[in-house]
């Protein structure tokens, strides 16, 4: 039997005609299934079954637990299977959506497969899974269906953002703000034109550069504190072993040693004690300086903690312990940590809330201190120590400890971080307990990691990222410029021409997208058809622009979705039968159901601008509850069904020689029509 073949995948990144979230169109031909239906193959769904039991629960159209597998038995279109398939399989992918469709694409056997997504990468590759799973079903044969989950995982977490980042995202998703990531990694813009803000893990656009060489500089950070008053261990840099060995003295055992401009505990010996230790630990610590230079310091007594502090106040805290394992007496410590290592916790780098324990020469030395090496077997129930600090990079944990830091250790963080300038700080201290007023900071960190908040291995987590983008977005700074977005089939470049220049009259910066280009200020920046929602995001993410009016095509939107999550003003000028024919469209309904999507995307609060002799684009007035519509036609005009849940209406129109403006309180005349140069009168 001739295998399905997966056409070509599209994601539609904004608002679309299927969802109001992301969704990625998989066009499936279906070969020689197209005229069977799975009824027609005896022992499917039990094969289906065995891969992913969880398909017994899908619902389906018919509403109860059990429908889609009466829907199997009694024979359905494959393409309805691999959708099914596919949404079960996000579950054990992490990537879990709910949402799905199969749509006939216009020619026999043909389908779009629809599903939303969360990451595209995995999406797309759960699809391709789901295809070979349900073609290894029907011929019988074996799949390895755990392995390939695990490589569409591996997928998932390589495209991931990180969770520092994700946790700011996911905070301006929880207030509503648009985003978008500016590269493969953490540089993303939030919020829409001149009102956006630019971040990149826990740096932001407003952190100071030189706060951050301050940071880095552990020295000069020693001593900037030192003179504000802030306590902090003694500390001297060192070039040489011999100005190592001499700052040692001088501060008396123990000390640490560290790069001076060190970062994840990278390069650090803890609890130098003897004069023989010195040497070697400057070695360590000089081979991960990049500027050349080494700190020696105060070895303190106490507890690690992390104090985070944005915008001048303290937010969240947390103690650090270092990576351990507990013996069980049987297996060696090595084994231990492989052990652990497999916990679903733990993973490469900072894709989960704790990273993997990689065994070196800092474990080893760790656990010469401690009599044993990797090969040891200690008595069950020993802790065993694995590293020396307690940064989670290196496989340590993290316990909440935010509700009981003493004031006065919070008024010091906070100060500090004021004193280095960083508006996002992470503050590193040793107390005996952060409950009591002594402590000590030995470290000031730029661009801080917040997994440690938000997934601590104890404790309540905290919602840092809310704290951070409250911080970029306070109150009066709502992340987004006015927009206004126009379709219809005919009319609509003018009338964005048109917007554009009345809104310029004001004064403010307007990114205008149309049939001719890009426009920002008056300037052209781009020709050609720009009517989609890339050139839409062009003028929404330039920093530049107060403004944004922007020609909106059913092209570009049925293609890639809407350019924007919602605007302010949605107008629809008509809807005539140009594009009948042309991607999958087959009537007039057709065209009107793509181009409502505008109408539905208008804020509560915005404005429907609608053509009130069409009735199709009358009837967009059902979308007018808790929104403002401004109807507009030379016809008499009766309120449509469900205009009247809309906050105010208006109708506009020609009597006399003059564009009337007719409201529930009565009529005003707003210009003479000669008045107007673009009309014909």
């Amino acid at each position: 039997m001739k295998a399905m073949k997966i056409v070509n995948h599209r994601a539609l990144g904004g608002p679309n005609v299927y969802h109001h979230r992301p969704v990625l169109v998989t066009t499936l031909d279906l070969g020689e299934l197209a005229d069977r239906e799975t009824r027609d193959l005896p022992g499917l769904h039990e094969r289906l079954l065995e891969h992913v039991p969880g398909l017994r629960a899908h619902r389906c159209s018919r509403g109860h637990e059990g429908g889609f597998l009466e829907r199997l038995q009694e024979g359905t279109y494959f393409a309805h299977l691999v959708e099914h398939v596919a949404l079960e399989l996000s579950g054990p992918a992490g990537i879990q959506v709910g949402f799905g469709k199969a749509r006939y694409a216009g020619e026999t056997g043909l389908y779009h497969l629809i599903v939303r997504y969360k990451s595209e990468a995995g999406m797309r590759r759960v699809v391709e899974v789901a295809v070979e799973l349900v073609e290894a079903c029907i011929a019988g044969a074996d799949y390895p269906l755990q392995a390939q989950l695990a490589i569409v995982r591996d997928i998932v977490e390589r495209n991931a953002l990180g969770p520092s980042t994700r946790a700011i995202v996911e905070a301006a998703d929880a207030r509503g703000l648009p985003w978008r990531r500016l590269n493969e990694r953490s540089l993303i813009q939030v919020g829409y034109g001149a009102q956006s803000r630019i971040i990149q893990a826990a740096l932001t656009g407003a952190t100071s550069h030189i706060a951050v060489e301050i940071a880095q500089d552990k020295e000069a950070t020693n001593r900037m504190l030192h003179e504000a008053g802030i306590s902090v261990p003694r500390a001297y840099a060192a070039a040489t072993v011999a100005e190592a060995l001499d700052a040692w003295r001088r501060i008396g055992a123990p000390v640490a040693v560290k790069p001076i401009d060190g970062h994840q505990g990278k390069g650090i010996t803890l609890d130098v004690a003897g004069e023989a230790e010195v040497p070697g630990a400057f070695e360590l610590a000089y081979d991960h300086s990049r500027y050349g230079d080494v700190l020696v310091e105060q070895m303190l007594e106490g507890r690690d903690y992390r104090v985070l502090v944005v915008n001048g106040r303290m937010v969240a805290a947390a103690e650090r312990r270092p990576a351990s394992v507990t013996a069980d007496g049987l297996h060696t410590v090595a084994q231990l940590v492989q052990l652990e290592n497999e916990s679903p916790l733990r993973g490469e780098g900072h894709s989960r809330p704790l990273s993997r324990i990689k065994l070196g020469a800092s474990t080893e030395r760790c656990l010469v201190r401690q009599g044993l090496a990797l090969d040891s077997v200690p008595p069950a129930g020993r802790e065993v120590q694995l590293s020396e600090t307690g940064n989670l990079s290196t496989g340590g944990r993290a316990v909440d400890v935010t509700d009981h830091v003493h004031p006065d250790v919070r008024h010091m963080c906070e100060r500090a971080a004021r004193v280095v300038g960083l508006d996002i700080c992470g503050v590193d201290l040793v107390a005996p307990d952060i409950a009591r007023a002594k402590a000590a900071i030995v470290e000031v960190n730029a661009a801080p990691g917040l997994r440690m908040h938000v997934a601590p291995s104890a404790g309540t987590p905290r919602d840092v990222g809310g704290a951070i983008v409250a911080a970029l977005f306070p109150p009066g700074r709502r992340g987004r410029i006015p927009v206004i977005s126009i379709t219809g089939t005919n009319g609509k470049t003018t009338t964005t021409r048109m917007a554009a220049h009345l809104l310029a009259l004001s004064g403010r910066t307007v990114g205008m997208t149309s049939s001719d280009g890009v426009w920002i200020d008056g300037e052209q920046v781009a020709q050609g058809d720009t009517t989609g929602p890339r050139s839409a995001q062009r003028v929404l993410f330039d920093r530049d622009v107060q403004i944004a009016v922007l020609e909106t095509a059913r092209g570009g939107i049925m293609r890639r979705g809407l350019g924007y999550d919602w605007a302010d003003v949605g107008v629809v000028t008509n809807v005539q039968a140009d594009h009948i024919g042309q991607d999958g469209l087959e009537t007039l309904e057709d065209i009107a159901h793509v181009k409502e999507l505008v109408a539905e995307r208008v804020l509560p609060g915005g404005t429907l601008v609608l053509n009130a002799d069409d009735p199709l684009v009358r009837g967009f007035a059902r979308h007018g509850e808790g929104r403002r519509i401004a109807f507009f036609g030379l016809r008499p005009f009766e309120l449509p069904a469900g205009a009247e849940r809309s906050t105010e209406v208006a109708f506009y129109t020609v009597k006399d020689g003059y564009i009337v403006e007719s409201r529930r309180a009565g009529e005003e005349r707003i210009v003479a029509v000669g008045d107007v140069p673009q009309t014909m009168c």
